[in-house]
């Protein structure tokens, strides 16, 4: 992974992460951050397992939604393990 693909994904991941904290709760910058790149790995984990294609067109979207939709779920086991 390159230098613009690696700040691409950190910043998909702070975006993700900063709108499932918006939807769930939470806050903070690192948590932000930390949540959205887990939730990147497993909303494109599970959007590929499932076979699960938005079909939104727009390719930086849909990976937003999704990994969204991942950050949101790391969210909710962890409230559950703690």
């Amino acid at each position: 992974m390159d230098g613009k693909s690696l700040v691409i994904f950190l910043l998909i991941g702070l975006v993700a992460g900063w709108l499932a904290s918006f939807i769930v709760g939470g806050g903070g910058l690192i948590r932000y951050l930390l949540t959205g790149v887990v939730g990147s790995f497993v909303g494109g984990w599970l959007a590929s397992y499932f076979n699960i294609s938005l079909g939104i067109g727009n390719a930086l979207v849909e990976q937003i939604l999704i990994s969204t939709a991942g950050a949101i779920i790391v969210v909710l086991i962890a409230r559950l393990l703690a």
